[in-house]
């Protein structure tokens, strides 16, 4: 199974292979409107503006799992994106990403990747502490934790890293950069 092999739904509610994105870097994000994480989408955009034409796309998939802090409809959602955040990388269709409605791309990303702990931040030790109160084995398990976690994928479909949302995005940039 490659990342090649998805089909996704686009915001409207058309079928999207995944193959149409073969030969680029993928950078695959589950994000939210309102969330303490939602200024990351003004560094997603930096990094897109940045590295677009040399091939890479970022695959933004709203989720209102966590927190429901995507509650929007798809249309309100991009609404929302292009005018506050200037947005222009592709958006999806809103999407469950944890649990048995989580759509197969992202049951396929946690199941080859790997949960390795929030950074030692403020913001990664409120997280480490949020995810202690839900579920006190959190570090257990694969899974997608919260919104604006990014997988980075190679322009051959394989999954290069993981990057949690409590990550700096200049680690992020590092990655995507060193693969370019």
């Amino acid at each position: 199974m490659s990342i090649y092999d998805f089909t996704v739904k686009g915001q409207d509610g058309s079928d999207i292979s995944l193959s149409e994105y073969k030969g680029k870097v993928l950078l695959i994000v589950n994000t939210a409107t309102a969330c303490g994480f939602t200024p990351q989408y003004e560094e997603l955009q930096e990094l897109y503006d940045e590295f677009k034409d040399k091939g890479l796309e970022i695959l933004d998939f709203p989720c209102n799992q966590f927190g429901n802090q995507a509650p929007g409809s798809d249309e309100e959602i991009q609404s929302f994106c292009t005018t506050k955040y200037s947005t222009t990388f592709p958006r999806f269709s809103k999407v469950d990403v944890v649990g048995e409605t989580a759509i197969p791309l992202f049951k396929w990303l946690e199941e080859n990747t790997k949960f390795e702990g929030f950074d030692k931040n403020p913001m990664g030790l409120m997280m480490s502490q949020l995810m202690k109160k839900m579920d006190k084995n959190y570090k257990d398990s694969s899974s997608v934790k919260w919104n604006f976690t990014k997988f980075l994928i190679s322009r051959d479909g394989e999954i290069l890293a993981r990057f949690e949302p409590t990550n700096a995005m200049k680690k992020v940039k590092a990655k995507i950069a060193e693969v370019m």
